[in-house]
């Protein structure tokens, strides 16, 4: 795949739409966690030294089409010291500008023409600019209008970012290091199936965790209390297990998990193994005993593709032992040269980022759904409409 890039573009004096993935959390108006806003930062950079005007398009949170100043972008720009564009049509900042500039406007969502790819909003949101760049991968994968529409409208390229996610996870996907390892967990097999059966083609080991995990263990007989699991998806994941076999890929479900009576932060854990299970147990984090079995296959592994966390992981330190097992593992791993490692979903990067090993992984995606629909082989969208031709 081979994109129109920023390289070598001249931007000097040109006004630049850019859509950037803010779509960060905020706490009491505070960002949490800044790694989208500073991963998009070079491209930002490179614009500005080239001299462009540029205006950052990006959204928060679902307000579906109001203005609810609940999911206002303002500490965004308070966070990068740019000023806030009231609303994201407003070009009366623009007869101001100098080269360089950067301005950030706000919340595109709250139209609702943006998720619907109206074309009537698509003109207003591309009025009065020279050129657009798309750096948000995350949501490359909808078709919306500042994501598709506007890059109808004008001249189109990719940021530094989105360049930068296309060539890593295309590197992974097409000449990984042997053997490659896929850890994929999460909550609901429904919404996994395609990119399951996608690195069940592709990888030499599926690891299926967390509460993903649990079903596939329900499928396969398994006692799991009153745990979160789709009894609905037996036959499917069945049916995965299957289809790995048949693609000689040796898959590891989960030998025990940590329990507890109540889904709660601070609830007692015990690991047990599915026959130690009671009706009352709530699963709520793998086991001991599959966390080593797991560290085990990653420690002979080349590469590791890594999306969803295998428990609570937010609920340190009792329900994130699972999780920070195998992130441990995986940077020790990588830190020794020993392994190719690529994650992806926010919850993991987040899990990643409390562990503190963020750092040590050899590349960490923005993308939750774009990196799983690009795994998965999907067609997206906003990177489509930016090939050459």
């Amino acid at each position: 795949m081979k994109l129109r890039t920023i390289e070598n573009l001249d931007v000097r004096g040109k006004f630049v739409l850019l859509r950037d993935d803010f779509n960060v959390q905020i706490v009491d108006g505070k960002i949490t966690d800044p790694f989208r806003i500073e991963q998009s930062m070079p491209t930002i950079n490179a614009l500005r030294a080239g001299g462009a005007k540029i205006a950052i398009c990006a959204h928060l949170g679902r307000p579906k089409g109001t203005r609810n100043m609940e999911f206002s972008l303002r500490p965004v720009a308070e966070y990068m010291g740019v000023p806030l564009i009231a609303d994201c049509l407003d070009r009366d900042f623009m007869a101001t500008m100098h080269d360089g500039d950067v301005v950030l406007l706000e919340n595109v969502r709250f139209y609702a023409g943006e998720e619907k790819n109206d074309p009537e909003f698509s003109a207003e949101l591309a009025r009065g600019f020279d050129i657009f760049v798309n750096d948000a991968f995350a949501v490359s994968h909808r078709a919306h209008a500042s994501t598709v529409g506007v890059a109808e409208i004008l001249p189109s390229y990719a940021g530094k970012l989105l360049a930068s996610e296309i060539e890593n996870l295309s590197a992974v996907m097409e000449h990984p290091a042997r053997p490659l390892t896929a850890i994929v967990a999460g909550s609901k097999v429904s919404t996994k199936i395609g990119v399951l059966k996608a690195l069940a083609k592709l990888a030499d080991n599926l690891i299926i965790g967390g509460a993903l995990g649990t079903t596939f263990n329900y499928a396969c007989g398994a006692h799991v209390g009153n745990s979160l699991y789709e009894p609905d998806q037996r036959d499917t994941a069945l049916e995965i297990l299957a289809f790995a076999r048949d693609n000689n890929c040796t898959v590891l479900l989960p030998l025990d998990k940590g329990v507890a009576p109540e889904f709660a932060p601070n609830a007692p854990r015990t690991d047990k193994t599915f026959d130690e299970i009671t009706d009352a147990d709530i699963i709520m984090d793998d086991g001991a005993k599959t966390s080593a079995n797991d560290i085990e296959t990653i420690t002979k592994s080349a590469t590791v593709i890594w999306n969803g966390s295998v428990g609570m992981a937010e609920w340190q330190p009792t329900w994130s032992v699972g999780t920070f097992a195998l992130a441990r593992a995986i940077a020790e791993q990588t830190r020794a040269g020993k392994l190719t490692s690529v994650i992806g979903g926010g919850d993991t990067v987040a899990a990643l980022d409390a562990c503190g090993v963020k750092g040590d992984m050899t590349y960490v995606s923005t993308g939750g759904g774009a990196f799983l629909e690009f795994v998965e082989g999907r067609t997206l969208p906003g990177i489509a409409i930016l090939e050459q031709k």
